[in-house]
């Protein structure tokens, strides 16, 4: 059957039925406009930035101040003088004491993904003209877990540290000792300690920042012992999970509890230092600790 509207004739079942509407799919042409990565959203405010913008901002969220990971390489090249870096032990890496399945393919794996042999990279070289040795280790790598190599290469640069006589700065970030080799990795806590203690006992300055996450193992030793502790804002940092210790004091922790924050609140830490105002800070203590330094603060 057939009417008119508007001047035109339609079909009477037309006047009664909706027409579909189809969202449109981008094409894949146009799913390039944007290349993958020039983008990133911060995961605590939810805002959108150009990637570019946040690493000139030594990605620090340039809305919330939320601190993005940094690698062991970013970490190092946007602190120290350009070219004066010289890495230590590079070609060192580890074996597969306990056998545990996979675990050299995992570890090759995380090999090529980050381009570094081990979840520490250490070395010497200068800040604002200030000889320092330096370790910075690196979640993306086993999650910073410390094994016998990671804690040898630490070692050896507290050592190299105390040869030299210049201050030792380390960078943690760290999951805690790695589970692959069992004792051994808890032993590097001891060997470690043991290190910083020899270097402190020759005079030696030690700067520690921890950085997120920094737990287990690696907070319980080496990270906790510096003349100087900061850390970077919000950063996790504790010894066992939140969940295990309220499990066992049957007691319900603050909500900002293993933050970096709720450690200074504490007298654990020195100080809280953003990453856009840390190499001033050093700069300033490695100035303090020099032969005739005096406080400019």
């Amino acid at each position: 059957m057939q009417v008119e509207k508007g001047g035109s004739v339609v079909l009477l079942k037309d006047l009664f039925t909706k027409k579909k509407k189809y969202a449109s799919i981008p094409s894949e042409v146009a799913n390039q406009d944007v290349p993958e990565g020039i983008m990133t959203k911060c995961p605590s405010c939810k805002k959108i930035m150009y990637t570019k913008e946040l690493l000139k901002n030594l990605k620090v969220c340039l809305h919330c101040n939320h601190h993005h990971p940094m690698n062991a390489k970013e970490r190092i090249q946007s602190l120290l003088d350009k070219g004066s870096f010289i890495a230590y032990d590079e070609d060192m890496v580890s074996e597969n004491p306990l056998q545990f399945p996979n675990y050299l393919e995992k570890l090759e794996g995380d090999r090529k993904k980050t381009g570094i042999n081990e979840a520490v990279v250490t070395g010497e070289g200068t800040l604002n003209n200030f000889p320092l040795v330096i370790a910075v280790m690196d979640s993306t790598f086993r999650m910073g877990s410390m094994g016998s190599v990671v804690g040898e290469k630490i070692t050896r640069a507290i050592e190299k540290a105390k040869e030299k006589g210049v201050p030792f700065i380390i960078f943690t970030a760290s999951g805690g000792a790695r589970m692959q080799e069992g004792v051994l990795s808890l032993m590097q806590m001891a060997k470690t300690s043991s290190a910083l203690k020899l270097h402190s006992e020759s005079g030696g300055l030690i700067i520690s920042i921890m950085t997120h996450p920094t737990t287990g193992g690696v907070s319980a030793s080496f990270a906790s012992l510096g003349d100087y502790n900061f850390a970077e804002p919000k950063a996790l940092i504790g010894f066992a999970g939140r969940r295990i210790i309220e499990q066992t004091i049957r007691e319900e922790l603050p909500e900002d509890f293993q933050t970096a924050e709720f450690l200074l609140k504490c007298g654990q830490l020195d100080a809280v230092i953003s990453r856009l105002d840390l190499k001033e800070t050093l700069t300033n203590v490695l100035d303090i600790h020099a032969p005739g330094g005096e406080t400019k603060w």
